[in-house]
């Protein structure tokens, strides 16, 4: 495993971001770990977090867009820390774009996207925190290409999650990342994977963050929700 996952790993279980446990998720599904990218409210944090993200990005997608779109409201905050960050670490300029809960109907920004608008020719990566279902594209797709004067005029480079959960999105034995490639076209990928942070996190000895008992409960769960 590349050292900046386990970096990355031991941030999300230091910041509280990662949490193993019992909770009730968006989807309904009862999960033994939770992953909330709310968690990160200190600058320090932040800046961590943008530049994780953008080596990230980097890795996956190279430096050929233009566009970070953070879908409402936890996608504001990450294209925000990750822009700066990538021109930090990569000296490339990237604009932030996202969208609104609802339009703004007065001022000289009116409309349903805040930042950046975006316009035929951009080339996008939409950034979120966790992607379970695959839900949140279903919102977020058409309103990126609402803004388009001709069709497949703004390409959507690909998306960038914090942490593939690794579950099945609905109807289908694929993870919501997978799927959401085959339906949309465009290469969906996570800093880390739950596969990454089990082998990382877990020992069988029971020294690890990751319990015995923990394991199990995770075991179940991805019987039962885990993609194939």
């Amino acid at each position: 495993m590349e050292q900046y996952k386990k970096e990355f790993i031991d941030f999300m279980v230091s910041s509280n971001a990662l949490k193993f446990g019992s909770f009730t998720l968006k989807s309904g599904r009862h999960s033994p770990f939770f992953m909330n990218a709310g968690a990160y409210v200190t600058g320090t944090q932040l800046t961590k977090l943008g530049e994780f993200y953008a080596h990230a990005i980097h890795d996956n997608f190279g430096d050929d867009f233009d566009v970070l779109f953070g879908p409402a409201y936890k996608g504001i905050p990450l294209s925000v820390a990750t822009c700066i960050a990538y021109s930090k670490l990569y000296n490339k300029e990237l604009r932030y774009c996202a969208d609104r809960k609802e339009e703004k109907d007065h001022g000289a920004d009116k409309g349903g996207l805040l930042g950046y608008n975006l316009k035929d020719g951009d080339r996008v990566v939409i950034i979120e925190d966790v992607t379970t279902s695959g839900k949140s594209i279903e919102e977020t797709y058409p309103k990126i290409k609402a803004q388009e004067t001709k069709e497949g005029s703004i390409k959507i480079v690909g998306e960038i999650v914090s942490l593939n959960r690794m579950e099945r999105a609905a109807d289908t034995t694929k993870s919501a990342l997978d799927n959401i490639t085959e339906k949309y076209g465009f290469p969906a990928k996570a800093i880390v994977t739950m596969n990454d942070v089990i082998e990382y996190l877990y020992k069988e000895d029971g020294s690890g963050l990751i319990s015995n008992e923990i394991k199990k409960e995770m075991d179940e769960y991805y019987a039962q929700w885990g993609c194939k």
